[in-house]
Parts: C-alpha cells; structure tokens; sequence
C-alpha cells in the first residue's frame, strides 16, 4: 500500500467500495475515478451491472461472504452500505489486516434524541434497543444501530477510521426524492403550499460534496466522527425555497403559501416526507449540527442552486412516481381551505 501525507497525496490509491452502485456509493466511485485511483467494488451484483465499465468487480455478500477479498491488500476502504452491527464487525475484522484506513457512512441520527440545536461531534450518543438482538432498522432502531456499527469500525480501526455522520443527502440519483420534492413542483408554478415556519434552519448536502469529501478523508487518514451536512452558513427553510425558485422558475409566476400545522394535519400532510424537510419543533436539532470540524477538514458545497437545478434535469429523466412529498390533489384542498380562511 501507497504511503500517504496529510494534504499532499499525489500517488494513486487502491480503494475498497463495499457497495457503490447506488446513490452515494455511485457518486464516490464516481469521484475517485476521476481522481485516478485504482477502485475495487465489492458487491452482490444485484444492482448497477451497467455502472463503471472497465473497473474491477468482486461478487461476494459482506454477511459471511469476504472469503473473495482474503489477502488482499487496500489503501482505503469505503463502507456506505453498513446498518447491521455484527456484519459491520465482520467487514472490519476481516479487512483491518490488510486495509490502512476505513471510511463508514454513519448517521447524525446516532445522537440521542432530541439533539440539541447546534450540537457537535461531542454530543451524547444512543446505543439503547429495546431488543439488543434485533436486526431489523426502522425509526427506532436505525440511530442505535448506526452507532453500534461505529463502536464496530473503532474496535478494529483505532485511530484509523473516518465516521461520516451523514444528514440529509440530496441531489442526482436520490431514491428518497425528499430535497427532489421541492425543485419538482417549484418547476411546476402556481401556489405552492409550505410548512407553517419557514424561519426554521435546514441542513443537507450534495451528494457529489459528500462523496468527493469522503474520497478525500480516505487519501489524507481524516480520524474521527465528522457531521457531514451544509451549507457552511445557516440556512432556513424559505431561503431554501426561494433559491430553488430562482433556480428552476425565474419568471416569478409563483406564489409560497404556508398553511397552519393543524391544517395540514387535518389533511395527513405529515412532517420530513409529507412536505421535506419540514420538522416539529422538538427535532429542530435533526437539522442544526455544528459543522466545524468537517469544515476544518476540507468539507465544501457547490451552490445550492446547482443542486436544485442537477436534481430537477435528473428527475426529468425518471419513469415512475415520486417517493416523498404530497399529491397534487391533496394541495389543491388544503390551498383551497386557506382561501375560505381555513385554520
């Protein structure tokens, strides 16, 4: 393995894609090719069989299926697919002989709820299950579990391992379509209807950012956790919406009209996944990490109107109906109660 220093790596790297052929994985190996380096994807073949000609691929299960991967020797791996402690524990044990550092994609959902607004890196975690065996992530268990495949990850690499603790994630490719929602029916004009406070702070990330932020922690060894969302400057929830408008419709022929929060619960509208990004006032702190230590370790973002309009152009190139956000129908109702002074 290639020696490296601290901001000055030149040599090409050999790197272990555990995944990497969906959303963030795809865009990492996306961004490492670019960079020149040598990349090895390790995966089931289930998915993206037409990605990455030309670079290696090894079949193999990560869950008791690393026997393909034995003696081989990497510069970095990166793990963007890892929720399960134990299989987590697999991965690293297996590759901490041969494998100078480890990237994980973990989750500021790790810290224990609610987190306070503006916490770092420092804050209290939670590692409490009801089933300390349980396997199955839901809502419940994905924070715990996340930060037992930390715990994980630290056991075999020691002072060597990046913690992406990752928020919302948007841009090109992603399967949630929550930050998508906005730019898809921003585009379409009119009345748009919005969530009661748009004084409220938002945090996400490009994941192009992301992704080439965690190709550069796996060249200069980054160690520790690291809250990996953006943008670096506060940002609330109608600025968000006013950026994508000037993005994606700049003739003005729309209008944001915020309904009460008892309206919008009348009709079902719910909070993250009925209109993203929107969140109740005991979760504020989902979307306000302090983010210096990852500034300090090179982080950036691209503006937020290039991400609005790459999600919009990549959207339009989709065949299937949205994941996230409400149904024209359900707008025009609440809309429609509003005019007739609903509250």
């Amino acid at each position: 393995m290639e020696d490296c220093q601290r901001g000055a790596y030149t040599l090409r790297m050999k790197l272990l894609m555990l995944g990497g052929t969906l959303f963030l994985g795809r865009h990492v190996v996306d961004n490492a090719l670019a960079r020149g380096h040598d990349v090895t994807l390790f995966h089931r073949g289930k998915t993206g069989a037409d990605l990455f000609p030309g670079i290696e691929r090894v079949l193999g299960d990560r869950d008791g299926g690393l026997a393909p991967l034995a003696g081989r020797s990497f510069d970095a791996v990166i793990d963007t697919c890892g929720y399960v402690p134990r299989i987590v524990r697999q991965s690293a044990e297996a590759l901490a002989p041969t494998c100078a550092h480890y990237v994980f994609v973990s989750s500021c959902s790790v810290y224990s709820a609610p987190a306070p607004i503006g916490s770092d890196e420092s804050a209290p975690v939670s590692r409490e299950l009801v089933d300390p065996t349980t396997e199955k992530v839901d809502g419940d268990t994905y924070g715990p579990l996340k930060t037992l495949c930390e715990d994980a990850v630290n056991q075999h690499f020691p002072d060597r391992s990046t913690l992406v603790r990752a928020g919302l994630i948007v841009g090109p490719h992603d399967p949630t379509d929550r930050f998508t929602y906005w730019p898809r029916r921003i585009a379409e004009r009119g009345d748009v209807l919005c969530p009661p406070d748009l004084d409220q702070q938002v945090q996400l990330i490009d994941v192009r950012d992301l992704a080439a932020w965690m190709v550069t922690c796996a060249e200069e060894r980054h160690v520790g956790a690291f809250n990996t969302l953006g943008p670096a400057d506060d940002l609330t929830l109608g600025e968000m919406l006013a950026r994508i408008a000037d993005a994606v419709c700049d003739d003005g022929a729309l209008t944001f009209r915020s309904a009460p929060a008892a309206l919008l619960e009348q009709h079902e509208v719910a909070p993250w996944m009925g209109l993203p990004l929107w969140v109740t006032d005991d979760l504020r702190g989902m979307l306000s990490h302090d983010l210096s230590k990852a500034l300090g370790a090179g982080l950036t973002f691209r503006p937020l109107e290039e991400t609005a309009r790459d999600t919009l152009a990549w959207w339009r190139t989709q065949d299937r109906s949205p994941r996230a956000g409400i149904s024209t129908e359900t707008e025009r109702a609440v809309l429609a109660e509003l005019d007739a002074g609903g509250t």
